[in-house]
């Protein structure tokens, strides 16, 4: 008989240990309920850096889009874009990001982009390396040294070039006076001249 007494209080005692880890668990589980902590509070520097952090930009960004936008007014020639602010700001990650994209998209475009695009149809490919021309739009030795020196020693002859390089090039010697007289024949069949 004393088995069995013993028997039904520790039977008591481990159902009430069960229900009180299930309350416990339960009450941690759902956020609202049960006790609640207090989340811990940041402390002022911290949080000052933490406001700092979010104005700042990383200037190695900020570096490598103004050089796009350079390269990209260089090629085009036209004279670069300043701005005084501090690389490290979200104003100049802005600023030179929205001048990257949009000297990107108008490189992208030349004015007579078609005109050169019609030259090239009758000339050849844009990496065609047969000496004395040079390119899609066939320029020879004189013609890369004058219109487009930094070009020739950073990049070589033309057919290293992208077509948008190559069509800008013949659109400096177009903008000097010179127009279409370099390719009389093919300017010819497009209309041109």
């Amino acid at each position: 008989m004393k088995p069995k007494r013993f028997l039904l209080p520790m039977l008591a005692v481990l159902l009430l240990c069960a229900a009180t880890v299930t309350t416990l668990a339960a009450a941690s589980a759902l956020p609202g309920r049960g006790a609640t902590h207090a989340a811990p509070k940041k402390r002022p520097a911290l949080a000052r850096l933490h406001r700092e952090h979010l104005r700042r930009a990383n200037p190695a960004v900020v570096r490598r889009l103004r050089s796009a936008a350079w390269r990209w007014q260089a090629l085009m020639g036209v004279h670069r874009t300043k701005s005084y602010t501090s690389l490290h700001s979200r104003r100049a990650l802005r600023y030179w990001s929205g001048q990257a994209r949009r000297m990107g998209w108008l490189a992208a475009h030349p004015p007579h982009m078609r005109a050169w695009q019609c030259i090239h149809r009758f000339e050849g490919s844009w990496s065609d390396s047969g000496d004395p021309y040079w390119g899609g739009l066939q320029m020879d030795r004189g013609f890369m040294e004058t219109y487009a020196p930094k070009e020739l020693l950073r990049r070589g002859w033309a057919n290293h070039w992208t077509p948008v390089e190559q069509m800008w090039v013949a659109e400096r010697a177009h903008r000097a006076g010179r127009g279409y007289s370099p390719w009389p024949n093919t300017a010819h069949y497009c209309g041109l001249i």
